[in-house]
């Protein structure tokens, strides 16, 4: 109830606008109703990585997951990383715009909502703690924190941490990038047992996504599925 009158009380002290034109929000959201219709969603993609797949394709999988499953069972991504997705999430990630971690988070969480067998938890995608010095803020965790408010889910922060830094994956070749995220994680207890959803903000070829799934299914989680904001 607290929260309630809480969020009230901003929404008319702060009403919303919109992230990408400055008009009026609309649905409680930093987005008017035609910068949202015009956004990029994925109205097609593969099931297991969320990857695009044609309009008119009569299958729920990508080739590369139909030879090779990847550690996710599912995955759901909002958006193409596209104009002007990239632009918010560049914005979110370098220049502390964590506005736009809750309107993606609460994009995904759309739809998320949209489709079955909810996990019991969100886990962001973490950090190396000499990363999070520097930020000072996860944009994985910001939106996550959006999306399990709108869901109903709790985020566990401690699930995962990366236990050593690594290159930023857009940074590298795609070769490069299995290496550089293998052994780069360590999960909690709380995890086994449990199905779990990681968080992301972008995946271009879900190597981070993966390399943490395998982690969390190495300490016992029961399921782990892949949500993110934008899928490349």
């Amino acid at each position: 109830m607290v929260y309630f009158w809480l969020n009230n009380i901003q929404s008319i002290l702060y009403p919303a606008r919109c992230v990408l034109c400055d008009d009026a929000g609309a649905d409680g959201l930093d987005l008017c109703a035609g910068c949202r219709a015009d956004l990029p969603r994925l109205t097609a993609a593969c099931d297991r990585c969320a990857a695009a797949l044609p309009p008119t394709a009569r299958v729920s999988r990508c080739p590369e997951c139909a030879r090779r499953p990847p550690p996710f069972t599912a995955a759901r991504a909002a958006l193409h990383y596209a104009t002007p997705v990239d632009w918010m999430i560049w914005q979110l990630k370098f220049r502390r715009r964590l506005t736009h971690g809750r309107t993606l988070g609460a994009l995904l969480a759309e739809r998320v909502a949209a489709g079955p067998d909810r996990p019991e938890a969100l886990v962001p995608v973490p950090l190396h703690a000499r990363r999070w010095r520097e930020r000072g803020y996860n944009q994985a965790a910001e939106i996550a924190a959006e999306t399990g408010r709108r869901l109903g889910l709790p985020v566990w922060h401690r699930a995962a941490r990366r236990v050593r830094p690594t290159a930023r994956q857009a940074e590298l070749p795609a070769a490069r990038r299995p290496a550089n995220v293998r052994g780069a994680f360590a999960a909690a207890p709380q995890v086994a047992g449990r199905h779990v959803a990681i968080v992301d903000d972008v995946a271009t070829t879900a190597r981070t996504a993966a390399a943490l799934a395998r982690t969390l299914r190495a300490a016992g989680a029961r399921r782990v599925d892949l949500y993110c904001a934008a899928r490349a």
